[in-house]
């Protein structure tokens, strides 16, 4: 039978290779619509097989493969093969479905992990029972009575793009297999790690004679049976003399573990399949012995063993883990085998083992899997449903680098329902290891949320009943983690279910929702579904119920989210997963408000929208489809007309960077059914007014400029709202606060109407949507004003009449005294703080030691005054919940959560002035003198007082903010500043005098950009880009114009730009970005020059996305006409020729680059000398850098080598805590510092070469007395590897057992990997300690000094090779110079000769560690 595809098939499939290859188009954006099917039925016995020819790393998931008796012919085909129904057996990952519903888990091998190149088949045997194979091995019976006639089903789904069939033929007969597989066991040499076969000479002989390996073959024989088995991995009934088994032989346990330490041998029931994981978890650890957990596999067949000790005294056969290393047949083949040593993993951590296919011709045909429950490994448990990509991005011990508390036992807990409702919904008490239930069941928490982001299951003590809701509210959330709460239903029961890391990894019976998708089995079924969790904040609300009729619904407080599966089994628990910033959730009883938050607002999007719109949610939520793709076409309108005062309101849920320009939003008369939707619903020229940016347009013409408000501005979670009111006005409201009127005399009956343009990709429909107070609905505010400050104008705050003992109130409650002592003068604000309104005081009599903060604490419910049972300070109020800022330390409750927040507030004189605000993203932030600190606290509850301490030596302030609520993005308004001109000044005639300071910006500017100081400062308030800006003045030549940046955000990539404009800045209009002007501009960008967007020159200066905060560049157009840059004072050289006169500078406050300020024009006195040097500073600076020329804010390489210094997990003590000590030697950075690659230190002189490629973390010893003391001394470096750095420091000094290659014999010169293994009853060599240096980390840095580890940033997730090593400082005269002991002959380092490149000491104490360097590839 030929092998084709029939050529009907999934909407996104593409067939070629005459209907034998698949691929499933558009695989990034897409991940479903891949079904296709056999051209003709399955004949008995024929295996229908497929190789997997390409795979994408962007979804879950991959291939699915079935039969199913549906006719392609007349087949309608569902997204995915799961959607098959009418005699459909589809296998999925492990388990196998028929029409859609799970009938056997745990089954074969997990498709999922299958990568390109392997095989995968389909068969109906001769007894009507269908049977997968993978890569020509038969997994077993998979289902049974199926129908004669069957079409093969192969589903391009997730991960998998592309398949080919390459057969339809009878498997070969199993006899022939066995006999091939055992002459090629035989025939080709054994190549698994050397003297893997038994020792001729001892040990076990069960496979050493002619028997033995007739038995070897009788054993592949068995591991074929068991392929074609569905038998679970389990412990072998067999084992050490002092093991206990349980749990159906899953979990073993050593007894007597404090009297016994070893006879713990455990072997897998079975042999070991091709690329099956063998994974255990720790369950218990005893503290009394040294030594812990070995894992490995053997040949040996276990009913025929007699078990050892420990396994490592079986001298054939067997390959054991122990430590850090690898034991082959009990001997040391790899001493570090990976940098995590089995000896440091705690309870709960797991680790395992796989045999690969693609290795197997270098393993014996059979291995049993082993474990050894030695020393401190008391109690293991094997573990299945494996997920092992979240292992991977989820690493225990990567995780336990930031968390020293995982694995600490969690109290017992108890659970006891309340008599009076027998059938009460509650948290089963059987919950995930990092979660506690407690008040009786009611609530589930993870006791450390802030060491650990993942196992948090909870589930619910019984299953749901038909349309019962269960609901849950988050009551505490932390900051630390990305993600949070999930909820869903399972059919699994708590009481049995092993309950996986997150709930999203378990492959059988459940449904999650999880951010605003859901997933059921671990794939996600709808991807842009209702709310997104992962935005709730405390307090919030989240729930599930199952229906009579199958469908699941979920609600966000209390608002249907709609129908998200159907066919949903009866009895089905409800599930919570506390994960990532989720910490604390309590069941609701009190349901009502859901029922009737269905017929709150009858407000959607219309089902007529345009061609990329796509409407979810039960008409809630609008997106665009292919966002990244696509910008326009994308016009929602609502159901019905707007009523008045009537508020439309949406929430942007989700934007893309790729576009510029973002929503745009209005209403019109035009009926959605009468409307011809345009690319832009700017496009419409009747009966439409629209916001776009801040220009107000009636069809399609702009009527009004610099509205109150720039939709172009906001971000994920803005809200935006439209609002007719009853005398036609149109307001427009932005998180809730009036814009003002945009617009007069609408007509009745408009719609609502929403362009989901440019950046915006996502809205929902809010609950604020609906009629208003008629107070807002005639409000006349027009213009958006900027915070008011002291002196304030209106009705002032008060401080509440209940307060600390020794505070009287003056000025109707507007002042606070404190009249005797130092402590409690604790006083509250009269009222709760609205969100986004400032309480502001200002110091009156003395200064400093002021606290300030927010509290849950309610002043009325305090007893009348004096208030002698108030604490006596603000940081000892822990009776309800307090953030309070102390000099510029963050506490809450008393307990530290911050350092170095800000401006302390002990430095503050009379006169300055503090305040404090919750902001509308539950964010405390502190203001000093009208500055906005950023945010001080995180999770900060709604109904929260301002509180103050005037404590120590302040004793007196005055409130000087209003009570009026202050738009926390009027700041950001473009373009706007307490100084900047009128509407009506802006046409002033060219003719006007204006005085400008010299060095001060044009008023004309990038939207974004915000003037003050005398227009000397500059600020982008929003956004990334829409920031540029030019002098006021030309600039002459012969003078230096210099600026510099003060403030950066390191959320943004790339940085500033500069460059001159040779063209009046007087009428131009600036774009969003300084690459956009293409005439008459000389643009300096990273390390490259432009002229009019085109790039003239590369690899010119530093590139200027690494200058730190702080740096001082300038421009400078000398005398021929040649542009310069200055870095620091220092000249960077010629960057472009020909530049006009007049010229202007400009500059672009891009990306980080958020603020700068100008200095005056210097003329220039041509070249600067350069002082003496050493690694690019003064001598006199005690040889660190200064904080001005050190880029360690800005380096992403340096912050790359932070995060892999935070993974080894080094005690903090070892390292100098000032940062400005640490340097980083990449090509940007150095240049910037203007180093050279050489210098001299000590006496006599010595050459040395800076470490150009690494970076250096400075040691505790790195201060200005010890270096001095030093200074004597040369400098070397020594390379070393990852496992040996503790050592060193906890010796603080460098140990010739570091590495091999510093071993006390020579170095050896055999293959790399390759290990020598002492003789029999030899001693060690501790003869002369020698430590290798050298002057140059070209040599030390070699991969024979340095091994290469490989790590995962926790960042970018990406995978990067590292190098460590040492500076030292090296005592003269105590070292020995000579040739490298390498052989190498090429010269290393073009300063230093291979003759003298190797220095050796023998001395101890001639080193001195210096700083830890890091290289990272």
């Amino acid at each position: 039978m030929a092998a084709e595809l029939h050529p009907r098939s999934g909407k996104l499939i593409g067939l070629s290779n005459s209907n034998r290859t698949a691929q499933r188009n558009q695989p990034v954006q897409e991940f479903n619509h891949g079904l296709v099917l056999s051209r003709e039925p399955l004949r008995d016995r024929n295996v229908f097989t497929v190789r997997i020819d390409k795979k994408v790393n962007s979804w879950s998931g991959s291939i699915e493969i079935g039969v199913t008796a549906l006719d392609p012919a007349g087949l309608e085909f569902p997204s995915s093969a799961t959607g098959l129904k009418g005699g459909s057996w589809i296998v999925s990952g492990c388990s196998v479905l028929k029409d859609g519903r799970s009938v056997l888990e745990e089954y074969g091998r997990d498709l999922d992990q299958l990568g390109e190149g392997d095989r995968v088949g389909i068969q109906r045997n001769g007894k009507g029972e269908l049977h997968l194979w993978v890569n020509g091995q038969d997994c077993g019976t998979a289902a049974s009575g199926l129908p004669s006639r069957l079409w093969a089903v192969v589903d391009l789904y997730g991960k998998c793009t592309q398949v080919t069939v390459v057969s339809c033929e009878h498997p070969p007969e199993v006899d022939g297999e066995e006999d091939e597989e055992a002459s090629r066991t035989h025939s080709q040499p054994d190549k698994f790690p050397n003297n893997f076969e038994p020792d001729s000479g001892g040990g076990s002989s069960s496979n050493s004679s002619p028997a033995g390996s007739s038995g070897g073959v009788a054993g592949l024989g068995v591991a074929a049976g068991g392929m074609t088995t569905n038998d679970a991995l389990l412990f072998h009934e067999k084992c050490g003399t002092l093991i206990k088994l349980s749990n159906n032989n899953k979990t073993a346990e050593r007894r007597r573990p404090l009297d016994e330490f070893n006879n713990g041998v455990v072997m897998t029931n079975r042999p070991l399949r091709h690329n099956e994981m063998f994974e255990i978890r720790i369950d218990k650890l005893v503290d009394k012995w040294s030594g812990s957990i070995e894992i490995g596999v053997t040949t040996h067949n276990p009913n025929n063993l007699d078990y050892p000790a420990t396994m490592t005294n079986l001298r054939s056969g067997t390959i054991m883990m122990s430590g850090c290393g690898i034991l082959t047949n009990g001997k040391g083949t790899r001493r570090e085998y990976c940098e995590f040593s089995l000896d440091e993993l705690q309870e709960g951590d797991l680790i395992g083992l796989m045999r690969k296919a693609n290795l197997a011709n270098q393993t014996p045909g059979v291995v049993y899997g082993v474990v050894d429950l030695y020393g401190m490994a008391v109690k293991v448990t094997i573990v299945h449903n494996h997920n092992h990509s979240d292992h991977l991005r989820r690493n225990n011990a990567i995780m336990r680098a930031l968390s020293p508390d995982v694995g600490r036992p969690r109290p017992a807990l108890s659970l006891t329902p309340e008599p009076d409702v027998p059938d009460r919904l509650l948290f089963h008490p059987n919950c995930g290891q990092k979660a506690a239930i407690i008040s009786d069941g009611r609530t589930a928490l993870r006791p450390h949320a802030t060491d650990d982001f993942n196992h948090g299951v909870v589930l619910s003590n019984r299953p749901l009943h038909s349309n019962e809701v269960f609901q849950v509210r988050i009551d505490k959330m932390v900051d630390k983690w990305a993600g949070s709460i999930e909820i869903g239903v399972t059919t699994h029961n708590p009481a049995y279910l092993q309950l996986p890391s997150t709930m999203t990894n378990l492959r059988s019976g459940t449904w999650m929702m999880t951010g605003n998708g859901v997933m059921h089995n671990g794939t996600t079924i709808l991807d842009e579904y209702g709310h997104n969790l992962d935005r709730l904040k405390a307090g919030d609300t989240v729930g599930v119920v199952r229906k009579e009729d199958g469908s699941l619904h979920f609600f966000v407080n209390g608002v249907p989210q709609g129908p998200a599966a159907w066919n949903v089994p009866p009895s089905v628990y409800a599930v919570v997963d506390l994960y990532g910033q989720a910490a604390q959730a309590t069941i609701m009883d009190d349901l009502g408000e859901i029922s009737g938050a269905t017929t709150a607002n009858d407000l959607r999007f219309h089902q007529l929208h345009g061609t990329n719109a796509v409407i979810t949610n039960g008409g809630r939520t609008a997106l665009r489809q292919n966002c990244r793709s696509e910008f326009n076409d994308a016009i929602v309108i609502s159901n019905r007309c707007l009523r008045d005062g009537e508020l439309f309101e949406i929430v942007i849920q989700k934007m893309v960077d790729r576009w510029s320009g973002s929503i745009e939003a209005g209403v019109t008369v035009i009926r959605p059914e009468e409307l011809e939707f345009p690319n832009t619903m700017t496009d419409i020229d009747y009966d439409t007014w629209m916001l776009s940016g801040t220009a107000i347009m009636q069809d399609g013409n702009t009527m009004r400029n610099n509205y109150g408000c720039d939709l172009d501005s906001l971000t994920t979670g803005s809200r935006i709202g439209m609002m007719r009111a009853a005398n036609g006005d149109l307001h427009y409201f932005i998180n809730g606060l009036d814009q003002g009127v945009a617009c007069t005399g609408l007509p009745p009956e408009i719609y609502a109407v929403v362009d989901l343009y440019g950046q915006c990709v996502q809205v929902s429909i809010t609950s604020s949507s609906g009629p208003l107070d008629n107070s807002l609905c005639t409000s006349n505010i027009t213009e958006k004003s900027f915070p008011i400050h002291s002196p304030v104008a209106g009705v002032a705050h008060r401080l509440h009449s209940k307060h600390g003992k020794n505070v009287v109130l003056l000025g109707d409650g507007c002042q606070a005294l404190r009249v005797d002592g130092y402590a409690h003068g604790i006083v509250f604000s009269a009222k709760e703080l609205k969100t986004d309104e400032v309480f502001e005081v200002r110091y009156d009599k003395w200064s400093g030691s002021l606290h300030v903060g927010l509290t849950t604490l309610q002043p009325p419910d305090l007893p009348s005054c004096p208030l002698s049972g108030l604490s006596p300070s603000l940081t000892q109020l822990r009776s309800k919940v307090t953030w309070v800022l102390a000099g510029s330390e963050v506490r809450r409750n008393g307990v530290l959560q911050r350092q170095n927040y800000g401006c302390s507030l002990d430095r503050l004189t009379v006169g300055n002035r503090v305040g404090v605000k919750r902001c509308s993203d539950d964010t405390m932030h502190i203001l000093i003198d009208g500055e906005d600190m950023g945010p001080a606290a995180t999770a900060v509850a709604k109904n929260v007082y301002a509180v103050l301490d005037l404590y120590g030596k302040v004793t007196a302030v005055s409130i000087v903010s209003s009570t009026l609520v202050e738009d926390s993005e009027s700041v950001k308004a473009p373009s706007l500043s307490p100084d900047s001109c009128s509407e009506g000044e802006e046409d002033s005639t060219p003719g006007r005098e204006v005085c400008h300071l010299r060095g001060s910006y044009f008023e004309n500017h990038g939207k974004n950009i915000q003037l003050s100081n005398q227009n000397l400062t500059a600020a982008r308030v929003s956004s990334y880009n829409q920031g540029l800006l030019v002098t006021a003045q030309a600039l002459p030549r012969q003078q230096l114009f210099q600026f510099q940046i003060d403030r950066l955000n390191p959320s943004w990539t790339s940085s500033l730009s500069l460059g001159v404009i040779g063209h009046s800045p007087d009428r131009l209009n600036f774009p969003s970005t300084a690459c956009c002007l293409k005439r008459s501009v000389w643009l300096l960008q990273r390390d490259s020059v432009f002229h009019n967007s085109l790039k003239i020159c590369e690899n010119y200066g530093p590139n200027l996305d690494t200058c730190p905060e702080g740096t001082v560049l300038g421009l400078l157009v000398d005398s021929s006409g040649c542009l310069h840059l200055f870095v620091n004072g220092m000249d960077q050289g010629v960057a472009a020729q020909d530049i006009p006169s007049p010229c202007y500078p400009l500059i672009d406050l891009y990306g980080q680059c958020e603020q700068v300020s100008t200095c005056d024009y210097v003329r220039c006195q041509g070249d600067m000398e350069k002082a003496d040097m050493v690694d690019g500073i003064k001598e006199s600076v005690c040889w660190t850098p200064p904080p001005e020329v050190n880029p360690n804010k800005t380096c992403e390489y340096q912050a790359l080598c932070s995060r892999f210094k935070e993974l080894l997990t080094l005690p903090d003590g070892y390292f100098n805590e000032d940062a400005k000590y640490n340097l980083c030697y990449c090509e940007s950075c150095h240049k910037l510092r203007g180093d050279e690659a050489y210098y001299k230190r000590g006496e006599p002189p010595r050459d040395y070469a800076l470490p150009f490629g690494w970076c250096r973390f400075a040691l505790q010893s790195t201060h200005c007395e010890v270096s001095n003391a030093f200074k004597k001394w040369h400098i070397a470096y020594h390379g070393t590897s990852v496992g040996s750095l503790r050592r060193i420091l906890d010796h603080n000094q460098l140990l010739s057992e570091s590495s091999s290659i510093f071993s006390l014999s020579p170095v050896k010169t055999e293959g790399h990997g390759s290990y020598g293994e002492p003789e029999e009853n030899s001693a060690p060599e501790r003869e002369i300690p020698r430590v290798q240096l050298s002057p140059t980390m070209r040599y030390s840095g070699l991969e024979v000094f340095a091994p290469k580890v490989q790590f995962r940033d926790p960042r970018s997730l990406r995978c990067h090779q590292a190098q460590v090593g040492f500076q030292v400082c090296v005592r003269p005269g105590s070292y020995k110079v000579g040739p490298t002991s390498l052989g190498i002959s090429e010269p290393l380092d073009p300063r230093f000769s291979n003759a003298e490149i190797d220095w050796i000491t023998k001395e101890k104490g001639g080193t001195l560690l210096y700083g830890l360097l890091i290289r990272v590839e």
